[in-house]
């Protein structure tokens, strides 16, 4: 048992208690300051010394172990003082509560893919998602990064890692932390050799013969070349976007949150006419397309047209040898080559690589965006360069 006690000329309470040596399968006892004069302190103090040598006595004082000693003696200091408990929560609660917050902030589906990421996360610890997050260690995020790259990809696991990164960097800041346990794990280097590629001229002509009679896919695909933009923002494309007197399309990015205005070029200007018309400003351009929640299962459709158009081998469900959790070989071609697309094409024609960055998105240009900027116009005599892919 532990005991606090005074000793004479001292000002501090003293604890004693016993520590088990397993190399001589004996016991010492001990008698440590709790440097505090306060009696029930010393006594709270006393008691989380005792319970962590009999956690050693029996062999289960690991890492874990000791912190949540720790965590849960300081807590019965301030209870025994009448002070105020420290803010604790399981590591499966303050998930919760953090993707709660995220709800209001992000958009649904990158709050959806932070979902996806910490319940994976909490399944990958087990029966730990139960203990106060304290408790987490920068082991526990680090054998989840190399899960994910073993499953999924190198890219995927990165970005998982990203999202804990900010989950319990709050946390953090809301004190249930001292050290961000994520941000101690390092980010994977690429090993991508799969990097996409952009689709040549007659390779689109291809794929939009594989389209067949399906009209939406001719125009998502159409789209996706002289706008450049993604498939998620395209699916959900509304007639309010477009301006048939300006000929422009303006919309908002889901990924970025950027204002796109972009002008309708001559193969998509015909392709909107050739459409029924609708009196209903919010209703969609590819309304089968909007119906999909996620981009992924547009994405497969779009594989199936490659496959057709002989671009990509058909998938199978033949066993690889890999094993049924390797991650799955991923392709040069995709939706989002149409972007590559657009911007060699553009820089083919000669076409600065501001504009093409610009016409497309991206973020990274030379050039501050800042200091320098297109007007719709600019946007159209460069796209005037583009070739039309529906001629022949």
């Amino acid at each position: 048992m532990a005991s606090i006690h005074r000793q004479p000329g001292r000002p501090f309470w003293f604890c004693a208690y016993s520590i088990f040596n397993p190399e001589t399968l004996t016991s010492k006892r001990v008698f440590r300051s709790t440097k505090t004069r306060d009696k029930k302190q010393a006594l709270a103090i006393c008691r989380t010394w005792y319970k962590a040598a009999l956690k050693g006595r029996n062999g289960k004082l690991t890492e874990d172990a000791a912190r949540e000693v720790i965590a849960q003696g300081v807590s019965d200091v301030l209870l025994e003082t009448s002070m105020e408990s420290l803010p604790n929560a399981s590591i499966k609660s303050w998930c919760d509560t953090w993707l709660k917050a995220k709800a209001v902030e992000a958009e649904q589906s990158t709050h959806e893919r932070y979902k996806r990421i910490v319940e994976r996360f909490i399944d990958s610890i087990g029966a730990k998602a139960k203990r106060d997050v304290a408790t987490l260690q920068a082991s526990d995020v680090a054998r989840f990064r190399d899960n994910e790259a073993k499953e999924r990809a190198r890219a995927t696991a990165n970005l998982s890692l990203k999202v804990l990164r900010v989950c319990f960097g709050e946390a953090v800041r809301q004190d249930l932390l001292t050290v961000n346990p994520a941000g101690r794990v390092k980010l994977l280097k690429s090993s991508d050799k799969s990097a996409r590629r952009a689709f040549t001229l007659p390779e689109i002509k291809r794929i939009l013969k594989a389209c067949g009679d399906n009209i939406e896919w001719r125009g998502l695909v159409l789209f996706g070349l002289y706008l450049g933009q993604r498939l998620g923002d395209l699916s959900e494309l509304t007639w309010r976007a477009v301006n048939l007197e300006s000929d422009e399309v303006a919309f908002t990015t889901r990924k970025t949150g950027r204002r796109i205005v972009m002008p309708l070029v001559q193969p998509l200007s015909d392709y909107l006419a050739s459409l029924p018309a609708s009196d209903n400003p919010n209703a969609h351009i590819f309304p089968n397309s909007a119906k999909h929640k996620r981009t992924a299962s547009l994405s497969n459709q779009f594989r199936e047209i490659l496959t057709d158009a002989g671009l990509v081998k058909a998938r199978t469900h033949e066993a690889t040898g890999k094993g049924r959790n390797q991650a799955r070989e991923a392709s040069e071609v995709s939706f989002h080559s149409l972007r590559h697309s657009a911007v060699t094409m553009l820089k083919a024609a000669g076409v600065s690589d501001f504009i093409a960055r610009e016409i497309v998105g991206h973020e990274s240009a030379a050039v501050s965006r800042q200091y320098t900027h297109l007007t719709t116009d600019d946007k159209r005599n460069a796209m005037l360069h583009l070739p039309d892919v529906t001629e022949g």
